[in-house]
């Protein structure tokens, strides 16, 4: 591809050496001229100039409210999933991709899952409708936990606050049909239409499940009691959004007296969890389950269970069952049109309920050993030049920038898929039962997840599934994650120059890192202590930082939106780490290629603003506006180099032009 542009250099070499003086000159001025609006486009908005040719060939259709390049390495990465699951449909290669693909051609064969009709959920039903007496359903609803279904309330696996390096079970609220507790408890018309709505979607399910049509109405109701008894004693959603609201540790060896109705101590042993501690963070919830065990009649709790258990699988049974969710679900609740399609569906679910199993395999298929590499090499790099930029830090004292070597250098590095693989160990599905498919996948992720539980098995997890693209920092185990799904255009590109990849990757990786050292990486210390290590002298000096950025960002226009400035406060933070990641892999960047080409420099900056490019709607620039914590796409692009004298140094652009703020307006986070 170089061969016709350097021989038409050399022509105009020759030509140019037969010229006279004069038409030199005036050729050199021509030259000039045509090269100049390429640079002011660079030094009055580098985002609308780096990707010109993306957004004039990235349109948006009718209906659709935004594209971005992250959406279409989102995409890409569901087609690759697709692609892997129609090669495990067609000639599976191992155990795993035998259960993926039997899995996958089961929920593709539409006529098998509505010849199946309600036979996945029939084993469920008999178990609940064989409950006699109280002490009966305590064990159903274990035996629904076990099997991915969870009733009554939640229990998972998650960080212990008191000990970053286990995880601990977490009894927490749920149970309910509708997912804010005030649905149950407000009075307003719009709430009480809703409910209206609900119970008619309950009875559509107890029909389904095996209740007389005479009865209906009784049995919806019935549910709908419990659940509001439910909902009265649990905490607003609005209270549960610091994680320390749901945290609180009680030893497990008093759960059998203290809950004798609920049985929460036969509940852990059918979890096939032994640990010694667990978090209750509302006992007055846990209470008034205990009481309600005993006070319902069987018969009603019968009817709350068969009405979870349809409500749950209804999505994978047939017709009738799908058609009654996506009414109250999808059009009712969600505003959707019509059910996603197919193929859409079976991959969300196959995601849900077999996700690492996807994983494995798609990091096997996907994941080149150069492009994992590249990527290893390149975020050492990065970690490396924060080190040096804390130790220059003039924010931290002694103290600080001792405790930020010491977990900087406890700092992983995890890219691709979780370093610990999980147990495979499952019963066949075949290709006859999709909802049975999804029953044996769920309870195989419910056991994988159980055995989070316990000391020494808190990294044994990732919180994002290898298939989806994320770059993320874990704070609780001060670890970057990578996933395989990242790593590909425009994330990492190994056709691109090395100076692209940092400028893109690179930076991505310099903005999650700097959050473990930010004002919250600093509530967590070095031994993964849960524990605020800087001064308050040190706080105040990175909150006058954070009110410059907040108002420099707050003086930039939102995109499509007519009058409407971008929320510097909201966005605050994102910002600061945009802000940080350029600058450390500017620095890295340095520091491997010290003698870089104008070229090369150039092309770091357009590997990051290659990262942004976005189409909005003006509905959806306003929903952004209002919500997101990220600045829109021409501000995460521009926001960063308009501060960094390096970039005016690359593209030629004066002090005071919009891409070059004067020196004294420069903000740098590690100076």
């Amino acid at each position: 591809m170089t061969l016709r542009p350097l021989a038409c250099a050399l022509a105009l070499s020759l030509i140019a050496g037969l010229a006279s003086p004069s038409a030199e000159a005036q050729k050199k001025k021509r030259a000039a001229k045509a090269k100049a609006p390429a640079v002011a486009a660079a030094c009055t908005d580098f985002y609308g100039s780096a990707n010109a040719d993306w957004l004039k060939a990235n349109t948006l259709l009718p209906g659709v409210p935004s594209l971005s390049a992250l959406e279409q390495l989102s995409d890409r990465a569901r087609a690759q999933q697709v692609e892997l699951l129609n090669t495990a449909m067609a000639a599976p290669q191992g155990n795993v991709q035998k259960l993926l693909g039997d899995f996958w051609a089961s929920g593709l064969d539409e006529a098998s899952v509505e010849r199946d009709g309600a036979n996945p959920v029939a084993p469920l039903l008999a178990r609940i409708n064989a409950i006699k007496k109280a002490k009966d359903v305590p064990a159903s609803i274990a035996a629904l936990h076990q099997v991915g279904i969870p009733v009554a309330f939640n229990f998972g696996a998650d960080v212990d606050l008191q000990d970053l390096g286990r995880h601990i079970g977490y009894f927490s609220q749920g149970g309910l049909g509708l997912s804010d507790p005030a649905f149950y408890t407000r009075t307003d018309a719009e709430t009480r239409a809703v409910l209206g709505h609900y119970n008619n979607y309950v009875q559509k399910i107890l029909a389904l499940t095996g209740t007389p049509q005479a009865q209906l109405a009784a049995e919806a109701q019935q549910v709908i009691d419990l659940e509001t008894r439910i909902a009265q004693s649990s905490k607003p959603l609005a209270q549960l959004r610091d994680p320390r609201a749901n945290y609180a540790p009680v030893a497990t060896a008093t759960l059998a007296k203290t809950y004798k109705r609920l049985q929460l101590a036969e509940f852990l042993k059918a979890q096939g969890v032994t640990d010694d501690s667990v978090s209750i963070a509302n006992p007055a919830l846990f209470a008034q389950l205990d009481a309600l065990v005993g006070g319902l009649k069987p018969a009603q709790w019968k009817t709350y269970l068969r009405w979870r258990v349809g409500d749950a699988m209804a999505p994978y049974l047939a017709k009738p069952w799908r058609d009654a969710h996506f009414d109250f679900r999808g059009r009712m609740l969600a505003g959707q049109a019509a059910p996603a399609p197919r193929q859409q569906q079976v991959l969300d679910a196959i995601n849900l309920a077999a996700g690492p199993m996807l994983g494995r395999e798609y990091v096997g298929r996907y994941l080149p050993a150069a492009n994992k590499a590249r990527a290893e090499e390149i975020a050492t790099n990065v970690r490396a030049a924060l080190g040096a930029a804390l130790d220059r830090d003039p924010r931290l004292g002694a103290a600080a920038k001792a405790e930020a070597r010491a977990k900087l250098a406890n700092l992983k590095i995890e890219i691709g898929a979780p370093k610990r693989d999980l147990d495979y160990t499952v019963q066949p599905m075949g290709r006859g039962s999709y909802g049975g498919n999804i029953l044996i996948a769920s309870t195989w992720h419910h056991r994988e997840e159980m055995k989070r539980i316990g000391r020494g098995n808190a990294d044994r997890r990732w919180d994002v599934l290898p298939q989806q693209p994320a770059l993320a920092y874990d704070l609780a185990q001060n670890r970057l994650i990578v996933t395989a799904a990242m790593l590909q255009p425009p994330v990492l590109d190994l056709s691109r120059e090395t100076a692209a990849q940092y400028g893109a990757y690179g930076a991505l990786v310099g903005h999650e890192l700097s959050h473990g050292f930010d004002s919250r990486g600093r509530m967590v210390d070095a031994r993964a202590e849960v524990r605020d290590w800087w001064t308050p002298a040190e706080i105040g000096a990175w909150e006058a930082l954070g009110n410059r950025v907040s108002a420099q960002y707050g003086g930039f226009a939102y995109p499509e939106l007519s009058g409407i400035r971008l929320n510097g406060s909201q966005t605050r933070d994102e910002n600061i780490a945009d802000l940080a990641g350029v600058e450390l892999a500017w620095a890295a960047y340095n520091a491997a290629q010290p003698a870089a080409t104008k070229e090369a420099k150039q092309a770091f900056y357009k590997g990051w603003a290659s990262l942004w490019p976005q189409q909005l709607t003006t509905d959806a620039a306003t929903q952004h506006a209002a919500r997101n914590v990220h600045a829109p796409g021409q501000w995460r692009a521009n926001g960063p180099v308009m501060n960094l004298a390096s970039f005016g140094e690359a593209y030629g652009c004066k002090a005071g032009t919009p891409m070059q703020l004067q020196a004294e307006q420069q903000i740098r986070i590690w100076p």
